[in-house]
């Protein structure tokens, strides 16, 4: 149950007679009925309120639901009314429209309007929100969407006001008008309203009020607990990765070899690609000291530098004032067709002209955003494609695509990511600095597995989010 579907059982309960005993001695609805109608025939008589004309009599068929013997429906246009106020000029007060009155903004100040007390209940009768009511929290001109709440002083007002809290979503869901809604006054004072005896309206008013407050220790505990639960599926994503990166979620198994035996095996095929002339030879990369290490891993592992176990890139943009370097042969990918790990392959393409002058990867590729406001969006191509220059990509030699893009998109290798860029308004980490960034390697087997045990966690995770 939420909060306000508690609350809504305490006004329930309240208006049905159902939130506190009733006591002979208090009376009937009958007998302060009878005093309603003395008291509003002296205030029309006196002309504080308007006469208004006369509400048809209650049917079976309007009765909303069964309420004590001792109480008695009633229309609730019988006690209420909605009046202009007290119209006044060339006195300067505070403007109190819906917003000043909700505190989002100060009131400005006009000499004429229609005046309003300090603690006049006023209500909205024009909007979205029509049927709300407030108290003034000070004098002033009452905002042209309100009209003054006129309740009978022979009822207590607060009970009055628990009815048309508990009915607010009614009021404003059977608004009249189009192009600017408004409460439907037919029905308001229509309403059929459950009277109870005034001393018995008292004990409900201060039973609400002392219930209220734990009502308030609900929501606020409700809160957290919603908090946690968005929150619960992200926080477990990261650290499944996160454990995943420090050998922890499968266990090391010494027929599966080394990682400093992998390490070789990709530095021997670096040197024959660039035999080959499939790469360009790279600058060496800074040897790794102990005071870099992050955190510890199992002993068959190896930390290495990320451009150290594949071919890195960043890509670039072929001239657009050339035609012939536009297309339909190859993707063209930005950052922005690069959304929950996943690529947009279908927005932009380069012709086979383009290509040439293009920085291409091929499947199995993974792609990470280096700049600005999506810096560390990643995913891993699954078609031969090209990119912009916001993208730096990385191709792994010998290594599970799937395990390095585990690692890149782990909270480490973010935090590391944005300690390692540049500006503070559009952060930016080069291709150089990022080739350079630590990553833990396992053997190859291991990695599988470590693959294989996250894409069945993972799903759990996203299951969780919705």
């Amino acid at each position: 149950m939420t909060p306000q579907e508690l609350k809504n059982s305490i006004l329930q309960l309240a208006i049905q007679g159902k939130l506190v005993e009733q006591r002979p001695g208090e009376g009937t609805a009958e007998e302060l009925y009878k005093q309603i109608q003395v008291e509003k025939k002296r205030l029309i008589k006196t002309g504080t309120i308007r006469k208004g004309k006369p509400l048809p009599p209650i049917t079976e068929d309007e009765i909303p639901f069964d309420i004590p013997d001792s109480w008695k429906f009633i229309k609730l246009g019988e006690i209420s009314q909605l009046l202009d106020g007290e119209k006044r000029k060339e006195v300067s007060y505070p403007y109190l429209e819906a917003r000043v009155l909700r505190g989002k903004a100060e009131p400005k100040y006009r000499t004429k309007g229609n005046f309003v007390a300090k603690g006049t209940r006023t209500i909205l009768v024009d909007g979205e929100n029509s049927g709300e009511v407030f108290d003034t929290p000070l004098d002033g001109y009452m905002g042209s969407t309100f009209r003054v709440l006129y309740i009978s002083d022979v009822v207590l007002d607060e009970f009055v006001l628990v009815f048309l809290l508990f009915y607010k979503s009614y009021f404003r869901n059977n608004k009249k008008g189009a192009a600017i809604p408004h409460l439907n006054k037919d029905l308001f004072f229509n309403m059929c309203f459950p009277l109870p005896p005034l001393s018995e309206q008292r004990r409900i008013v201060a039973r609400i009020e002392e219930l209220l407050p734990y009502v308030d220790r609900y929501e606020r505990a409700w809160s957290k607990l919603e908090d946690l639960n968005k929150s619960f599926p992200g926080d477990m994503q990261k650290s499944l990765l996160q454990i995943a990166i420090q050998g922890k979620l499968v266990e090391q198994r010494s027929e599966e070899g080394t990682a400093e035996d992998l390490y070789k095996q990709i530095q021997l095929e670096k040197k024959r690609l660039i035999k080959a002339g499939t790469i360009k030879k790279e600058k060496p990369l800074p040897p790794i000291t102990d005071d870099e290490i992050p955190f510890d891993i199992p002993d068959s592992w190896m930390w290495v530098r990320l451009a150290s176990i594949g071919i890195t890139q960043t890509g670039n943009t072929p001239s657009t004032s050339n035609p012939v370097y536009m297309g339909e042969d190859v993707p063209f990918i930005t950052p922005g067709d690069i959304l929950s790990g996943n690529i947009n392959y279908n927005n932009r393409a380069l012709s086979t002209a383009g290509q040439l002058v293009a920085r291409v990867c091929k499947p199995g590729s993974i792609l990470q955003v280096c700049i600005g406001g999506s810096l560390g969006k990643t995913a891993i191509t699954s078609k031969e494609i090209t990119f912009n220059q916001q993208i730096n990509s990385i191709s792994p030699l010998i290594c599970d695509s799937q395990y390095v893009f585990a690692i890149i998109t782990s909270t480490y290798f973010y935090v590391k990511m944005k300690e390692s860029s540049s500006g503070t308004a559009t952060p930016i980490i080069n291709r150089g600095m990022w080739d350079t960034l630590l990553i833990p390697l396992p053997p190859l087997s291991e990695q599988e597995r470590i693959v294989s045990k996250l894409e069945e966690l993972l799903p759990l995770c996203e299951k969780l989010k919705k």
